[in-house]
């Protein structure tokens, strides 16, 4: 992904370290994921987007998750909005649509993304690997409810991704992606047997610890 030098510049010195806050596994290391699977998402569809703009919404899409979870991607994008720089170096119309893509992102919401942005990054910031999926799920139930057993995490997280993941989860994708395809055909067999399912995640976590 070909990015302007001063945008990339600024945004590395300013927006990345602001990730250190966020709790295990939305850190910068997500940021880098997700910029990394959209590149995947734009190769394997042929798309043609503006590189500044995707980046933009991907750099900021994150922001202060820590610190307002329900509310994380409206607060990402007003930071976003009210950026100073970014005034300067984008129209108010391409203001707008990077302000809604990072709106639209939570995977839950009812309604498309607004725009073929929304969509790309709505759909790169899936997980994408099993693993994955069985840590941020661990990590996540352990940040909402810090006194929980590593049993009872681990029945929230088959649940919780059984709603997400499973054949009729809410999850969607708006891409061929042959990753997320995998993906789902390896999670979804996972599911099927619940015990399967928390014993893979027991023996996950604990060589993590």
């Amino acid at each position: 992904m070909t990015i302007d030098k001063n945008l990339k510049n600024y945004i590395e010195e300013n927006i990345f370290p602001l990730y250190k806050n966020n709790f295990t596994g939305d850190g910068i290391e997500r940021v880098n994921y997700v910029i990394k699977r959209s590149e995947k998402i734009l190769q394997e569809n042929n798309l043609d987007i503006n590189n500044n703009i995707l980046f933009t919404i991907i750099s900021y899409h994150d922001l202060r998750k820590n610190n307002d979870e329900a509310n994380h991607e409206l607060v990402s994008a007003e930071i976003m909005y009210n950026d100073e720089f970014l005034k300067s170096f984008f129209t108010s119309e391409e203001r707008l649509l990077i302000k809604e893509a990072i709106e639209d992102q939570r995977a839950n919401s009812k309604n498309e993304p607004r725009s073929i942005y929304g969509k790309i990054l709505s759909s790169a910031s899936r997980n994408s690997s099993v693993e994955q999926s069985l840590e941020r799920s661990y990590y996540y139930g352990k940040k909402t409810n810090p006194n929980a057993t590593d049993e009872e995490l681990f029945e929230r997280a088959y649940i919780a991704l059984s709603k997400k993941f499973g054949e009729n989860g809410y999850a969607k994708f708006y891409f061929k992606d042959s990753t997320y395809e995998q993906f789902l055909h390896d999670i979804r067999e996972l599911l099927s047997n619940k015990k399967k399912f928390i014993d893979k995640q027991r023996k996950y976590i604990l060589k993590q610890k």
